[in-house]
């Protein structure tokens, strides 16, 4: 397997059609990175960060930040693959607090989608805009699946909200989701799936309100992220450095100003959203939607 095999597989969304996909397409590229890059980059002001540079075959190119302290090697994921799977099968009833199985599900879900995102950081440098656009499409229907295969049917989809104005149907708007799960015909949760929430945070929390304002119901809304963090642009090329993308100030001023969130989950949690008030209590690592919170909002 060669970069350039790798990349148009990840090209292709009609190869990720089930979660067994997405583990070979990352076990392909675990191996490829153990003795293909041409260098390991690691952040100037967060250390636990990389950047994977590729040889001449990948126009040397360099990837997106990788947190090691998630990402999974080839032999690590070997072994942590065919867990995940049977940790998907029985999530509702294992043990809440064993927090290596915790660790197993954020890991294991970060180095899978992260696998993709990295070997569509070796398209050419133009094509930057269809990696994002293919790789956070990729990561939306990877989380749908996880979700199908803890049990629960979900869905994305075009919505019609009925507009009523004194009891009288006027018209009808339609609303695009990432993320619907419904139970006996009923709406349960509307989700945003996202790699980041760069430039879309603003969105996620306005769509909660005017959903449920138009509906006058209070459906619960979540969003599902994959990580906060982009590469900083340093006036020196040889010195690489991580930037947030998250905006604490606007989540604390749409939370309390508002409305809050239901729910809002991430893979590689920004250090602040552990310790900062409003955040902490907001935000939590992936494992808690799967393991709890997903099941009270079904009940």
């Amino acid at each position: 397997m060669i970069l350039k095999d790798l990349v148009n597989k990840a090209k292709d969304k009609s190869n990720f059609k089930d979660i067994k996909a997405y583990i070979a397409f990352c076990t392909e590229y675990l191996n490829f990175i153990e003795n293909n890059l041409q260098a390991v980059i690691v952040s100037q002001n967060e250390n636990h960060y990389q950047f994977y540079q590729y040889g001449k075959a990948g126009n040397f190119q360099i990837t997106r930040p990788i947190n090691s302290n998630l990402m999974y090697d080839a032999k690590t994921f070997g072994k942590a693959s065919a867990e995940y799977l049977k940790i998907l099968k029985t999530v509702k009833t294992i043990n809440k607090n064993d927090n290596a199985l915790r660790q197993l599900l954020n890991n294991s879900t970060y180095t899978i989608q992260q696998s993709i995102g990295a070997a569509l950081d070796g398209l050419p440098a133009g094509k930057s805009n269809t990696a994002r656009k293919l790789n956070g499409d990729l990561f939306e229907h990877f989380i749908r699946l996880i979700i199908s295969e803890i049990g629960i049917t979900c869905c994305a989809g075009v919505m019609q909200i009925p507009v009523k104005v004194d009891g009288e149907r006027l018209f009808d708007m339609s609303y695009q989701h990432d993320l619907i799960i419904e139970k006996d015909n009923d709406i349960k949760v509307i989700g945003s799936i996202k790699t980041s929430s760069k430039d879309r945070l603003d969105k996620i929390f306005i769509d909660k309100f005017l959903y449920n304002k138009l509906v006058e119901l209070d459906t619960p809304h979540i969003a599902i992220f994959l990580n906060d963090v982009q590469r900083k642009n340093t006036k020196t090329e040889s010195k690489y450095g991580i930037n947030s993308t998250f905006l604490p100030g606007h989540f604390k001023g749409y939370t309390v100003k508002l409305n809050p969130l239901d729910g809002v989950y991430y893979c590689d949690i920004r250090p602040n959203m552990l310790t900062e008030k409003i955040l902490k209590d907001h935000i939590k690592t992936f494992d808690h939607l799967l393991i709890e919170d997903i099941w009270k909002f079904i009940e």
